[in-house]
């Protein structure tokens, strides 16, 4: 395995640190004021958010995630790598560059399983970055981490199909400029587990869709993006907007699934770098009892053991993409589940070492940490807790030793 950069990598990731340094980072506090100065923080988009895209598609580095050179950048998961992690190093920073959950993976699947009619309609704006989207597969009344759980109906009506159930945590719902939601749900409850689910496209705006409420994570509540809970009465649309066939909703989440959970692996080991960086540069500057906080003998043991597990966390996840790029998603589901359990809990002790050198500011809004902190907590959750891919991992690791 050879994790060099390619001299296009290199390029990118030149141009990448350029555009965060000079306009990421300083817009950070910007776009929060913006929101803040926002009679509802949910009613409109921070005007910055969108002077940053139209400068970063200028620069070129717009939709880099796509694999395939038609829609997006033709960079490997390998190449894509180091991009994605510098991008995690900021909260806005994904969303500037188009690459940002849940619109990446419903693109991906568009991409992949979409027909020509729906990639015209949905896919192309999301490329463009003129709308967003939400996925909507979780639901509050059933274990949604076991995806064949799930109860909300499809059930054909002629040339339509009907929508039933209530979703949530359907990140991307409360942003204004949210128009589509991939919805899962099942068309057959007598059919072969893995066979019952599909996922079907519901503009929001369509009767019978109604946004509850948004949900907070520890107490943040992620305007103008948000977490919404829905629900979905008695829902029409074509038949045309069953993406790929029915019954294919549980292979769908899947092969969405792959990528995500490495992309959320790359942009938590960023987020766990900017951290680290504060800890150093926090403790320098510090003093208590009479020398710096740098040269107290615990302070060192947690930069080290930082610096430690970012690098195994993010070998690992080299080692992920790897393998997703030369023998594909499916050969690599132990990596890929194993990067899922490592990545998010090696982030949340990093932050935590340096919200403690930081003292009472660590936990204040004066700093990013507190709210990377919350961001990476819910990463052990999202497209699956750590129990279930240490479930996988165990599996796959006994069935190597069965008679």
């Amino acid at each position: 395995m050879n994790f060099d950069y390619s001299d296009k990598v290199k390029g990118y990731l030149e141009k990448l640190q350029r555009f965060m340094d000079e306009h990421v980072y300083p817009n950070e506090s910007v776009y929060e004021d913006q929101l803040n100065a926002q009679k509802d923080r949910f009613s409109e988009v921070p005007p910055i958010m969108e002077e940053l895209k139209l400068k970063a598609k200028e620069e070129g580095l717009w939709n880099l995630f796509l694999p395939d050179d038609t829609y997006g950048a033709g960079l490997s998961n390998l190449e894509y790598a180091p991009l994605c992690e510098m991008m995690g190093r900021s909260l806005i920073g994904p969303e500037v560059f188009n690459c940002n959950a849940p619109d990446t993976g419903n693109m991906e699947v568009l991409a992949r399983y979409g027909s020509e009619a729906q990639k015209d309609e949905w896919l192309e704006p999301l490329l463009k970055g003129e709308i967003r989207s939400c996925f909507s597969m979780t639901e509050p009344d059933v274990a949604s981490s076991d995806a064949t759980n799930i109860k909300s109906s499809i059930r054909r009506d002629g040339d339509d199909y009907v929508i039933n159930g209530r979703k949530w945590w359907s990140s991307g719902a409360g942003d204004p400029r949210c128009k589509i939601a991939i919805f899962m749900g099942k068309t057959d409850p007598e059919a072969n587990r893995h066979e019952q689910q599909s996922m079907i496209l519901v503009p929001l705006d369509t009767e019978g869709v109604n946004v509850k409420r948004m949900l907070p994570v520890f107490g943040y509540d992620h305007a103008p993006h948000g977490h919404a809970e829905i629900d979905f009465h008695n829902v029409r649309v074509p038949k045309e907007n069953m993406i790929w066939g029915e019954g294919k909703g549980f292979a769908i989440a899947q092969g969405r699934l792959g990528p995500g959970r490495i992309h959320h692996c790359m942009r938590l080991i960023g987020a766990a770098e900017r951290a680290l960086e504060d800890l150093c540069k926090r403790v320098q500057k510090r003093e208590a009892f009479h020398r710096p906080l740098a040269e107290q003998g615990v302070v060192r043991e947690w930069v080290a053991d930082s610096r430690i597990e970012l690098e195994q966390a993010r070998l690992l996840t080299l080692k992920a993409a790897y393998m997703m790029d030369t023998v594909g998603n499916k050969e690599a589901k132990t990596e890929i589940a194993m990067i899922k359990v490592v990545a998010p809990n090696m982030a949340l002790k990093v932050i935590d070492r340096a919200i403690q050198a930081h003292g009472g500011a660590g936990v204040s809004d004066d700093f990013t940490l507190a709210a990377q902190w919350a961001n990476s907590r819910t990463l052990r959750l999202a497209d699956g807790p750590d129990e279930v891919h240490r479930r996988q991992i165990a599996k796959l690791e006994l069935s190597k030793y069965e008679e």
